[in-house]
């Protein structure tokens, strides 16, 4: 008589990890984001009309913020005595089944227009800011 496994055993042998890829798209913009790599480096990349931008350690910028998740920055341009242009995108904590299990995400990414006036002294905004929603998928790779 074969004997089969009870649901809580099966549960008990279910391997979770918290994902660390994501590969998110919305609004002309797709952005894949592992938050290691081979080389123990998180990398970026970034897509938009205008832009094919790649990134790695110390060019991504991230916060953890416990009521939101990590913050995942980076600089899409620089025009001096201009401004600068950023990108970041809401990185939420995903629970995924093992490796390659996945599961859908959706999350905001947000564009920032940074201006630097000559005389900084001028009283307004600084920042500008464009949100888009981003929809994909989360997953945990091995390196």
């Amino acid at each position: 008589m074969a004997s089969s496994m009870s649901a809580d055993a099966r549960a008990a042998q279910l391997v979770v990890e918290q994902a660390n890829h994501f590969s998110l798209s919305g609004g002309h913009i797709h952005v894949d984001y592992a938050s290691t790599s081979f080389t123990s480096q998180p990398r970026l990349t970034y897509h938009d009309p205008v832009r094919n931008l790649s990134f790695s350690g110390a060019d991504i910028r991230t916060v953890a913020v416990a009521d939101i998740g990590t913050i995942v920055s980076i600089t899409l341009s620089i025009t001096p005595d201009v401004g600068s242009t950023t990108f970041s995108v809401l990185i939420p904590r995903v629970i995924v089944s093992g490796p390659g299990g996945s599961n859908p995400v959706a999350t905001e990414g947000l564009t920032t227009t940074h201006s630097t006036p000559f005389a900084p002294q001028i009283p307004g905004q600084r920042e500008k800011y464009r949100v888009v929603r981003l929809t994909g998928t989360a997953n945990f790779l091995v390196f």
